[in-house]
């Protein structure tokens, strides 16, 4: 629900801790109010404007009537619901900012580092040895790319850019032309024979497999053995979240071969400890959760778009169905 002008004209601006002190005063700026600490206590009267990564506790179970509106500072907002239920008719919206751009680079320099034997070079290096590797083009190979929402469709416009086909597998069918960056997209709302059919032939075609689900019931576990059983030799990139990933099952498919390498950004439990198992899967680099972190930029623009539709009476285009969880 978007609140009314009055609402919103009275809302308290509360912000996390954990902003910076010059993008306090942007969002100050944006609002044309103070703002006050987002804490654990419970805050004193009137409807309310939060800024942060977290809903105190306090907040959920007490002032949830008066929140009206919550803008995340992070894209993936499954930590947020899943925390408790949603307060009933309170705005939430998310920052995105350059995150596709960004996850996209990460995800093409992993491509072409493969494709350059940067990896086995650097070992060779470490060991003084001289010794030429057959390099590989990218261009012309096929990438899945299974989302096709912000992040996915810059990941496979920019892989598109060199010249490898990009295939994406979206939530909803799609009618007419693929939306930008990619070839093909098989939708889920589809046949479901067809669709699998048709899923089955990319995956066994793909070179690259790139997971850029978010979290939600539907996704948990979706990479499981059956799916990377249909890898011939692809090469796993998870820059979505950790819980869609069934590492025992990942692990069986780079053991077994099907899956060639596996690069993944993100982890079901993070921080992983030194003694996880995740970081002995063969052929595998686990980066920290890096591929597309927030700058305080990104979180003033998209705050400010957000605050712009609001104040007109619009849904914002970052708003999050709390039902679907993105």
């Amino acid at each position: 629900m978007v609140p009314g002008p009055e609402l919103l004209a009275r809302a308290r601006l509360l912000v996390a801790p954990e902003l910076s002190a010059s993008l306090v005063r942007e969002v100050e700026r944006i609002t044309g109010r103070g703002a006050e600490p987002l804490g654990d206590g419970e805050p004193a009267g009137g409807p309310l404007l939060c800024v942060g990564a977290a809903l105190p506790g306090a907040l959920r179970a007490t002032a949830a009537d008066r929140l009206l509106w919550f803008h995340s500072v992070n894209a993936g907002t499954d930590p947020l619901l899943a925390a408790g239920p949603w307060p009933a008719g309170a705005l939430l919206t998310r920052t995105v900012g350059r995150m596709g751009e960004r996850i996209a680079q990460y995800v093409l320099g992993w491509v072409l580092a493969e494709c350059q034997n940067v990896p086995e070079y650097a070992a060779q290096h470490a060991r003084a040895e001289w010794r030429r590797l057959p390099s590989e083009l990218v261009a012309g190979q096929t990438a899945l790319v299974y989302g096709t929402g912000r992040i996915g469709g810059a990941v496979a416009g920019l892989l598109r850019s060199c010249g490898v086909r990009t295939v994406g597998v979206g939530r909803t069918a799609r009618t007419g032309a693929p939306p930008p960056g990619f070839d093909r997209v098989i939708g889920a709302g589809e046949d479901a024979e067809a669709v699998a059919e048709a899923e089955a032939e990319e995956l066994a075609g793909a070179r690259w497999v790139v997971g850029a689900l978010p979290s939600t019931g539907a996704t948990e576990g979706f990479f499981g053995a059956g799916r990377f059983a249909a890898l011939r030799g692809a090469t796993f990139v998870n820059v979505g979240r950790g819980a869609t990933v069934d590492l025992g099952a990942l692990e069986g498919a780079l053991r077994g071969g099907g899956v060639r390498r596996a690069v993944l950004d993100v982890l079901a439990e993070e921080p992983a400890a030194p003694g996880d198992p995740v970081w002995r899967l063969p052929r595998t680099v686990i980066t920290s959760h890096s591929a597309g972190i927030t700058a305080d930029e990104d979180v003033a623009v998209d705050f400010a778009a957000c605050w712009e539709a609001v104040r007109e009476g619009r849904r914002p285009g970052l708003a999050v169905d709390v039902e679907r969880g993105y």
